[in-house]
């Protein structure tokens, strides 16, 4: 996964959830967005399912992952 640092709808608190990923201002972490899709929800419904959540946050976390794979492609096959 990407190095969500650089990701503005997200941190990582040490005291909460052991430091794992969330949406910012929330407790949802950011796995489960991707568990959630993988099993077949769509962003619409994970936006009813976590309300805390906000559709802005999902666009950049999955804008962030597709960078962060791209990156992993051009590096694995420099033209």
């Amino acid at each position: 996964m990407a190095d969500w640092e650089t990701c503005p709808a997200v941190e990582s608190v040490p005291e909460r959830l052991s430091g794992a990923w969330v949406f910012k201002d929330t407790r949802v972490p950011v796995s489960s967005l991707f568990a959630n899709l993988a099993e077949g929800a769509t962003v619409e419904d994970f936006l009813d399912w976590f309300p805390g959540v906000e559709a802005w946050q999902v666009k950049a976390v999955l804008e962030h992952e597709v960078k962060h794979l791209d990156s992993r492609v051009e590096h694995a096959n420099p033209v």
